[in-house]
């Protein structure tokens, strides 16, 4: 397995991307890592047993490089969904009596799992009321062990301070985790800000091409252990094809992302002067909230925009009227996409939890594909007209 970081060398992100983690075939001499599809193999010798369920097949461990050097991180993992890597990583850093803190604009699928689960394993749990240093700091307790966010945040891409938050759990010896998914490797790395485990979706940016479901974390390798001797109990293990595919996906993940922000960045700027739109929330456009801190912490914006129609349109109406936009629960494919949280992401809340996280009716989540900028601006203002 091909390595870039020995002896402190590193290289930037679109060259790990291509070569980071590649399993170097002995029969075929080629450039591309083989699929490894066995479910035991020899055994023989000390720690030897290679088998899927114990995260070690060869195409499992090349993404796991991979996402271990754009992050910087000292170990990586790669599971089944963004939620096996979620709700394993948190259960194993957790255990009764401990308490966590969780930003409030959550993704549902988490927000979800905790309501759902904590309670009857004894962990208890708080919701900040906002994404700022202190909403987090006024929540700890003597037993908080853990801090949990994410930035940008699902569906309102709401920003926190990696930077402050770190400082403040190092202060209360927490551990601190993300769900980066919005941004991926290309745009931040946390983990190089102070954060202790790094999530994300692989299902999304990582993937790429819509087609396939993953997740991985990346962080310090003591608490990439205990992720994985969890992992081996829970079973969200990842098939050497898939990981094969998610692998090859990646490789093309720097010009992928650009792409996609750049046409963002150029969609959401139109967005604000458009009939219709109540809101819009891009990180790299100035108007907002957190547009200082998204320059101090980020290399790019994204490819992610968030939009309000106002009162008297009908979201479903124009998503429907979308001729190149593809209404979709998914999001980060080369193919934008669009939908509404509420009857997604968030479908599981009622209209006033959802109000209380500033959640609408009328908020359209938009993932940006790397079409032409003028077609994806055309399709938006043709469907406004209808």
């Amino acid at each position: 397995m091909l390595s870039f970081m020995k002896n402190g060398k590193s290289h930037s992100p679109e060259t790990i991307c291509v070569h980071a983690g590649t399993v170097l075939d002995p029969v075929s001499s080629g450039v591309v890592s083989p699929i490894v599809t066995a479910t035991a193999q020899p055994y023989l010798e000390k720690n030897s047993i290679v088998y899927p369920r114990y995260f070690n097949l060869p195409n499992q461990l090349a993404v796991a490089e991979k996402i271990k050097e754009l992050e910087g991180a000292e170990d990586a993992m790669v599971f089944a969904s963004g939620m096996a890597a979620i709700s394993t990583t948190l259960l194993s850093q957790l255990k009764m009596g401990d308490h966590v803190i969780f930003q409030n604009s959550l993704y549902g699928g988490t927000r979800n799992m905790v309501l759902t689960m904590f309670d009857n394993l004894g962990i208890q749990y708080s919701f900040t009321k906002g994404n700022e240093v202190q909403d987090f700091a006024e929540l700890i307790q003597n037993n908080t062990r853990l801090i949990y966010f994410e930035s940008p945040s699902n569906p309102l891409l709401l920003l926190c301070d990696m930077a402050g938050i770190s400082e403040l759990a190092k202060t209360h010896q927490c551990i601190t985790a993300i769900d980066s998914t919005f941004a991926s490797p290309v745009f931040q790395n946390p983990y190089k800000l102070g954060i202790d485990l790094v999530l994300h979706s692989a299902t999304k940016y990582l993937g790429g091409h819509s087609d396939f479901c993953a997740g991985v974390v990346a962080g310090k390798k003591n608490l990439i252990d205990k992720v994985r001797k969890y992992a081996k109990c829970l079973g969200g293990s990842l098939d050497g094809h898939t990981s094969y595919l998610l692998e090859r996906s990646m490789k093309t993940l720097s010009p992928r992302t650009n792409l996609q922000a750049q046409n963002a960045k150029f969609l959401a700027a139109k967005l604000e002067e458009m009939k219709g739109i109540q809101r819009v929330l891009y990180p790299g456009l100035p108007s907002h909230p957190q547009y200082e801190l998204a320059k101090k912490q980020m290399k790019g914006f994204g490819g992610m925009i968030t939009f309000e129609l106002e009162p008297w349109l009908d979201p479903v109406n124009f998503q429907k009227n979308l001729q190149i936009i593809s209404p979709m629960v998914s999001l980060g494919g080369v193919e934008s996409t669009i939908c509404s949280p509420h009857l997604t992401s968030h479908v599981l809340f009622s209209k006033e939890e959802r109000a209380g996280m500033g959640i609408s009716d009328g908020l359209l989540r938009f993932s940006v594909g790397i079409e032409s900028q003028e077609d994806l601006l055309k399709d938006i203002e043709q469907a406004l007209r209808k």
